[in-house]
């Protein structure tokens, strides 16, 4: 049941993340991860394919013995150093970290390499991602963009009726005897057939050209973790799932999906990184490194902002 709790928090978490537009040698890549104390969760997209990955303590465990067997840790010290070496590259694209990151596909695999140190040692890791089932596409994809269009179509409307009342508010002020001081400010009535007819024709190709997805990326973010959270949160309402403690907790992670730390003790002889010793805590900070230990060595805002 534990287990199951865990992976539950993994995958609302992932949900609740933004895209990252990643650039790795010739490969454009969207991708979005959410790291815990009892492991991590990954999805990747080339806008053709999406891949994920999800993973427990167990699992991580046993990958970091079999890429990094001089170092020896609990599985939540890897964990907190995944999630530093992750955080530059998909949150802080301006401030990039020491990690090198590459990926390759093997048949219907995606994985993603990272190279760094720690305390003068060479880290490994790589991430294993299959191909995303259809569900889970439709889960982080087709529903949030769907809602998202949703959304944009009634602030759309939204807008053209603001206009119309600014319109009639214009015409009261001229019947009124009010005259424009500066000609080039006069606009015509506005009429929402033809401005969406002329959009079509003019605008359209421009406006929906995905690219690579950077556009996505960088401009819609807001709105698509404003969309998925209340996904989750009607999803919760109907499943009678909506326990106000359970949904205080969920609300107060941390939306860059950082690392809990909680101390658990090192393992082994070798070169251990240990956990630092207090409460699990959410920060919206960097995290703490592991240590290596060497042995002899108020206004309501619209949906874009």
């Amino acid at each position: 049941m534990k287990t199951l709790l865990q992976m539950e928090e993994l995958e609302q978490g992932l949900l609740m993340q933004p895209w990252a537009w990643l650039q790795l040698s010739e490969n454009s890549l969207l991708a979005k991860a959410y790291i815990t104390q009892q492991g991590y969760a990954l999805l990747v997209s080339d806008l053709q394919q999406v891949w994920h990955e999800q993973v427990d303590t167990s699992v991580v465990s046993q990958r970091a013995k079999e890429l990094n067997k001089r170092l020896t840790a609990p599985p939540a010290a890897f964990l907190c150093h995944l999630d530093e070496l992750l955080r530059p590259l998909l949150k802080d694209t301006a401030c990039p970290g020491k990690a090198t990151f590459s990926c390759d596909r093997v048949a219907e695999t995606l994985i993603l390499r990272v190279r760094s140190e720690l305390s003068g040692l060479p880290f490994y890791w790589n991430f294993h991602c299959t191909l995303a089932t259809p569900s889970l596409v439709t889960q982080h994809l087709i529903r949030p963009l769907m809602g998202m269009s949703l959304a944009l179509q009634c602030q759309v409307r939204e807008l053209a009726t603001l206009l119309r009342m600014k319109d009639l508010e214009i015409q009261d002020y001229q019947e009124s005897g009010a005259l424009l001081s500066r000609d080039r400010l006069k606009t015509e009535p506005f009429e929402e057939k033809s401005f969406l007819e002329q959009f079509m024709v003019e605008k359209l190709p421009e406006a929906c050209s995905v690219g690579d997805g950077r556009p996505f990326v960088t401009n819609l973010q807001s709105l698509y973790m404003a969309v998925t959270r209340q996904e989750i949160q009607v999803g919760q309402e109907h499943q009678g799932t909506g326990d106000p403690q359970t949904s205080s907790s969920t609300s107060s992670q941390d939306a860059n999906g950082q690392l809990l730390n909680q101390p658990e003790e090192p393992v082994s002889s070798a070169p251990s990184l240990p956990v630092p010793e207090k409460e699990p805590t959410v920060t919206s900070g960097p995290m703490q490194r592991p240590q290596l230990l060497k042995a002899k060595r108020k206004k309501l805002r619209g949906l874009f902002s």
